[in-house]
């Protein structure tokens, strides 16, 4: 850690080999063997990585690479794609825009700025013409190749989340097509993340991004070298999740935890970047269908419990999620 960085009590993580990293090859030729171990971690702590997961570095370089030239752009050039300008919470947001952990007074917001980039609807399709919450088209940055490579990293990341999915489904007791009516339109994001470094006195007034839990249904990340990741075990100690060479980390969303009962446990996490320099990470959201119901899984309910969550569906759980965290969302509804 930099001698210039003083860290308030509670903010500091300790290692512990807890978060599993699970070879998912197997589920990539056809095996679902790997969901076992999938299952477990989603039940102990919410966090597993994966490796072996098919996405090539190359390409992540490129998207880092992409990512980084965007946020190095003027601010006035940002604010050409800024979400505000979007029907659909799609483009920039600035440092402050999102403020995941408001109950801690953190009144400037986290401490990163970010893009959403989601699925890409004309203006002429059916949801879009209907007026769909969180459905149309992306605002592109003019920066050459941009669209191309973000795309590219977008669509293969779609069907990992579905792979991902199915071994859900098997460890939950299901059939591994059981989400599969929910994805053919699925609500997925790509949110690359830019955290400046953090110095000085840090508490937890102002975080890179405050302790928070995902919103929706499971989350795919890569993370560049810079670390900071720290993921709440169960006793309440915070554990360091630092960036493993070939992996990406999952972790499982609100939604998950509604539609299984509790079953697979939504962990709180938070970005400290005390690494001195420039953090960029890449999470991409992986949600179904807006109308997906989301209620209490069948094989998730033992006999004589009742349901903890109420119904709801995918795409309104999202809303109530994204009003929450950003104040422009806010002022809209």
């Amino acid at each position: 850690m930099p001698d210039t960085i003083n860290l308030a009590p509670g903010l500091a993580s300790i290692a512990l080999d807890t978060i599993p990293i699970i070879d998912i090859a197997p589920l990539l030729a056809g095996d679902m063997a790997p969901a076992a171990a999938i299952g477990q971690a989603c039940r102990e702590i919410g966090f597993f990585y994966i490796k072996n997961h098919g996405i090539p570095q190359e390409l992540i370089n490129r998207v880092y690479e992409s990512a980084r030239r965007f946020f190095a752009l003027p601010a006035e050039e940002k604010e050409k794609s800024a979400i505000e300008h979007s029907a659909c919470h799609r483009g920039w947001f600035r440092i402050g825009g999102e403020n995941l952990d408001p109950a801690k007074q953190q009144q400037a917001g986290d401490l990163k700025e970010g893009f959403k980039i989601g699925r890409d609807l004309p203006l002429t399709h059916p949801r879009v013409q209907a007026g769909l919450p969180l459905h149309g088209p992306n605002l592109w940055p003019d920066l050459p190749g941009w669209r191309t490579v973000m795309q590219d990293y977008y669509d293969r990341l779609v069907e990992l989340g579905k792979t991902i999915l199915g071994a859900f489904a098997i460890a939950l007791g299901l059939e591994k097509t059981y989400f599969e009516p929910w994805l053919g339109i699925p609500m997925t994001t790509l949110g690359p993340l830019h955290y400046p470094p953090q110095t000085g006195r840090i508490t937890e007034a102002q975080l890179g991004a405050g302790a928070h839990t995902d919103y929706g249904c499971l989350t795919l990340l890569h993370q560049d070298s810079s670390g900071g990741l720290q993921v709440q075990g169960l006793d309440g100690r915070w554990i360091s999740a630092p960036p493993i060479p070939g992996t990406l980390v999952v972790n499982i969303g609100d939604m998950m935890e509604r539609w299984t009962n509790g079953v697979f446990r939504s962990t709180p996490h938070r970005v400290i970047n005390i690494s001195g320099q420039e953090r960029y990470s890449l999470p991409f959201f992986f949600d179904p269908d807006f109308y997906a119901p989301v209620e209490c899984l069948p094989t998730c309910l033992q006999p004589g419990e009742m349901p903890k969550y109420q119904p709801t569906t995918a795409g309104q759980h999202l809303l109530d999620m994204i009003n929450a965290s950003f104040k422009y969302h806010q002022e809209k509804a």
